[in-house]
Parts: structure tokens; C-alpha cells; sequence
């Protein structure tokens, strides 16, 4: 099966890694033009922690977190939109937010 150009170039699918006290957020959404992480770690201030991204769809941000779980969602051009992909969601006041854990 041969190389699909299309796809994005993935190299691993977790889209929330943490390593100690700092976790890696991950999202693709091409095409967006600004993504943002928002959560209870900000006050889900929508535009304050701006993602960086790679130029092929992928959008990034690294935080430092105390221990504990963290409820969040990606803001890209204005949408929430929660991960699927993190360690698991719970109901909230405007529909699910992802969970993220640090030890």
C-alpha cells in the first residue's frame, strides 16, 4: 500500500501526552487559521493561550500543570471543540470537555 501525499504526517496519534508536570497538546484541524486551548486552567478564556502551527494541519501548545485533572477544549476559529482522543470526557455546562491528567 503506497504513501497517500493527502494525509497528514502523523507520527503519533495521542493528541494529549503529559511528562511530569508538563502536558503536549495536540489537534489537527487544517485549514483553521488560529487555534486556541482553553480549560479550567485559564478560566476557559478562549483567546489566551494560543496553539502553534506546523503548516500541515497540526496545531500545538505545552502547558505546566500541577497535579491534578483538567477539563479543556481546542477554539479553533471560534469553535469548541472537545478531544476525543484525551484521557476521557465529562458533561459540562455547553456539552462535553476532555480531561486531561497529571500525576
Amino acid at each position: 500500500m503506497g504513501k497517500n501525499e493527502d494525509l497528514p504526517d502523523i507520527e503519533d496519534p495521542i493528541m494529549v501526552d503529559v511528562h511530569g508536570h508538563r502536558a503536549e497538546f495536540r489537534f489537527f484541524r487544517p485549514g483553521a487559521t488560529k487555534v486556541y486551548l482553553a480549560g479550567d486552567f485559564n478560566q476557559w478564556r478562549g483567546s489566551e493561550l494560543l496553539m502553534s502551527p506546523d503548516g500541515r494541519g497540526n496545531w500545538t501548545a505545552w502547558l505546566t500543570l500541577p497535579a491534578g485533572d483538567f477539563r479543556f477544549r481546542y477554539v479553533a476559529d471560534g469553535q469548541w471543540v472537545p478531544d476525543y482522543a484525551a484521557f476521557g470526557l465529562e458533561p459540562g455546562p455547553l456539552g462535553p470537555d476532555s480531561v486531561v491528567h497529571v500525576a
